[in-house]
């Protein structure tokens, strides 16, 4: 059989035409690599717990249905079910990905401890909170929130804060004769109050207002008394 003449100049757009090559086809007359699958799969997984951070705009985890967060990322509610093994996964999944940032800011800041780094941490954590507010505002309203399952995943982030900054506060000069008791009890003071500092920025009018600094000025006022009390504290005395 004779090719039309277009056709033979032009083979790509048969193949475009034909169903099985049309993947190849398009991406060789582009020059773009297909998607793959995997890529897709975290696109929409993606997408799912984007969506359900903007649902919980305006009200809690809890009040989230999947059929909304499934509709938010272009799929039917059955095909959440390739990306989560329930909706209360998903919200662990939410607080493990917003932790992770505040984990990585207290990383930095308690390296190096002192009355002097307070107010740098804080700086950090403003741009971090002003940054990702929405996964902060959903960590501050879930923490004592009603589904179980997200306050416990929560609860353990925190208490894994607190063991990492003990085991890093009993290297410092100076602290290496503190029992492992009151290490971990100035670790959940300074955990404590960074935490409290970021429900009371999100309370905050806006970004660079007068409230904003009322409360970071407060809160190195508070990290700085927990720092000097820290210097201070006589380990041996009951």
């Amino acid at each position: 059989m004779r090719m039309p003449d277009d056709e033979r100049e032009h083979p790509e757009v048969v193949a475009v035409l034909s169903p099985a090559n049309t993947l190849t086809a398009v991406s060789q007359s582009t020059g773009a690599e297909p998607e793959s699958r995997a890529a897709r799969k975290e696109r929409t997984r993606k997408a799912l717990l984007d969506g359900t951070l903007e649902l919980m705009s305006d009200r809690s985890f809890a009040g989230v249905s999947l059929r909304e967060i499934a509709r938010t990322a272009g799929i039917v509610p059955t095909a959440f079910y390739r990306h989560f093994a329930s909706i209360e996964e998903l919200g662990v999944v939410l607080v493990e990905e917003g932790m992770r940032i505040l984990r990585q800011m207290l990383r930095d800041a308690r390296r190096t401890p002192s009355t002097k780094s307070a107010g740098a941490s804080l700086d950090i954590l403003v741009r971090q909170v002003r940054t990702h507010e929405a996964q902060f505002r959903f960590l501050s309203r879930e923490r004592y929130g009603g589904v179980p399952e997200i306050r416990r995943a929560i609860a353990t982030e925190m208490k894994l804060f607190v063991s990492e900054l003990t085991v890093d506060l009993s290297r410092i000069d100076g602290l290496q004769t503190w029992d492992h008791d009151d290490l971990e009890m100035a670790a959940d003071l300074i955990v404590s109050t960074m935490f409290a500092v970021v429900v009371d920025l999100l309370e905050a009018d806006r970004p660079g207002s007068r409230s904003e600094a009322e409360v970071v000025a407060r809160a190195e006022r508070q990290l700085r008394l927990i720092m000097l009390g820290m210097s201070g504290w006589n380990p041996g005395k009951k």
